[in-house]
């Protein structure tokens, strides 16, 4: 029989994938250039880690 995951470990990767988020939308809205790209950054990180799970996970 498995042990089942503790909340801290089930909910960590989607935690930090939405706070990553968070900061790169308000980073967009609020300000420039360096701004700009942390914003590029932060919102091209939950695509880049759905590409590697899709990539990288199978099986």
């Amino acid at each position: 029989m498995s042990k089942r995951p503790s909340l801290i470990n089930a909910y960590a990767a989607p935690l930090v994938i939405a706070l990553v988020s968070i900061v790169g939308l308000v980073a967009a809205l609020v300000a420039d250039g360096l701004g700009d790209l942390t914003s590029w950054i932060a919102l091209a990180a939950p695509v880049a880690v759905v590409v590697w799970a899709w990539l990288f996970r199978r099986g």
